[in-house]
């Protein structure tokens, strides 16, 4: 599956919801978030971490291969009054100085990385001390609920390929991998956390959210989107009419500290 998420990139700024404020209040309490911290956001997308770290006080530099969704980002960053440092480049070689930063996160990314490469480079940046955060914010297909139902039909418009955090886990919100990767690359005192959070969305913002996907506005031609959409909006009318719709979601976060350097 060929995905540009800066196909998507108004939508994906309008719609997706960011990572929720416990996130980063949970940062803080793990000691990682504070402020002065020198915190690098890979694969920033719009920005939703980078800019929860810079209303904590940390000085930010957030990365993205995709020239529209950081723009996006600048945009929304600007709105808020945030100072954030975007840079068009991708994970696995930043192109930053080694040794230089406290904290790296990677959220909602891991899965779209060369892994073993991202978690070196990540390695390299972080200073003694420094630690990686990879999260995840997803939503959670239940039975006969309005995740489920879009999902179906989604296939039905995709059919035959899956995103790899589906495959990788996004179904339950949970990563076993990714404590392989970073333990294959040398990482120790990996720590994980998990909560779940409801999220309300209005079926126009679930629309927005559902063309914002990697299997449907990233990945499908506009008139297949087009016509993916309308028929959520029959979906929703006929299967789920109350707003707004609660939309299950969990925080997964996996934090871990790189090998010494040889």
């Amino acid at each position: 599956m060929q995905v540009d998420f800066g196909r998507t990139s108004s939508d994906y700024a309008k719609h997706r919801a960011g990572f929720p404020e416990a996130f980063f209040e949970r940062l803080v309490r793990e000691g990682l978030l504070r402020p002065g911290v020198r915190a690098v956001d890979l694969g920033t997308g719009t920005g939703t971490v980078a800019r929860g770290l810079a209303r904590h006080g940390g000085t930010v530099k957030a990365l993205d291969v995709s020239a529209p969704m950081l723009e996006a980002a600048r945009r929304l960053a600007t709105e808020a009054g945030l100072r954030i440092d975007f840079q068009q480049a991708p994970a696995e070689t930043t192109g930053l100085p080694s040794g230089a930063f406290d904290l790296v996160v990677a959220g909602q990314c891991w899965h779209w990385f060369d892994r073993p490469a991202a978690a070196r480079e990540a390695a390299r940046l972080l200073a003694p001390g420094g630690r990686l955060v990879i999260a995840h914010f997803d939503w959670l297909p239940l039975p006969g609920n309005v995740v489920e139902a879009t999902e179906a039909l989604i296939d039905t418009f995709n059919p035959g390929t899956a995103a790899p955090y589906v495959l990788l886990g996004q179904s339950v919100g949970l990563y076993p991998l990714w404590f392989r990767d970073l333990g294959e690359a040398g990482y120790t005192a990996l720590e994980s956390f998990t909560f779940d959070v409801p999220t309300p969305y209005t079926h126009e913002a679930w629309r927005g959210r559902i063309r914002a996907s990697a299997k449907v506005g990233a990945s499908l031609p506009p008139e297949e989107v087009a016509r993916l959409d309308a028929a959520l909006a029959a979906l929703l009318a006929e299967r789920f009419p109350r707003e707004p719709l609660v939309i299950p979601h969990r925080v997964f976060a996996l934090m871990a500290t790189p090998p010494l350097p040889a």
